[in-house]
């Protein structure tokens, strides 16, 4: 059995996107360089034909992942009291030595990217704040030793 998968309304809509055009253009163009490649006569010591291969390795595994993902997706629903943070919840934290602000969207591990505000409720960040309420201050083990947070900011839209 598989873990839930939880997705906000545009990483779902993001998964779909790219598994269509995956099993609708992606597979097509792949299945053409093979054919092409097959067509140049020796395959065994052809690099194109190989690196063909390999591609299309990668995007049946690339559609059968998508497809695992939205078979066991839970929609996040942000909507609700702004009061507690959850998965969807959008956080402004602030680390109390330096006073440095940072603005956190609260998603599954499949969304998750950090560098773009989107942290996993996975993450040791993420499961810290989950829960906490505004104001509330969290204590957060990195590698480089604990760091204190103070929430500042919580939306729940």
């Amino acid at each position: 059995m598989h873990e839930q998968e939880f997705l906000t309304p545009e990483g779902l809509k993001k998964l779909e996107d790219e598994l269509e055009y995956l099993k609708n253009t992606r597979r097509a163009e792949v299945a053409k360089r093979l054919h092409d490649a097959m067509e140049e006569g020796e395959v065994e010591e052809n690099p194109e034909y190989e690196d063909a291969k390999n591609e299309q390795a990668f995007v049946e595994g690339r559609i059968m992942t998508i497809e695992t993902i939205l078979a066991n997706a839970v929609l996040i629903e942000s909507k609700g009291p702004s009061n507690e943070i959850r998965l969807g919840s959008r956080v402004k934290i602030t680390e109390m030595d330096t006073s440095e602000k940072d603005h956190y969207v609260i998603v599954g591990s499949d969304e998750a990217d950090p560098t773009g505000g989107k942290i996993s409720n996975e993450s040791p960040l993420g499961k810290a704040l989950l829960g906490h309420k505004l104001h509330d201050e969290i204590m957060v083990q990195t590698p480089d030793g604990p760091i204190k947070y103070k929430i500042s900011h919580i939306s729940n839209k």
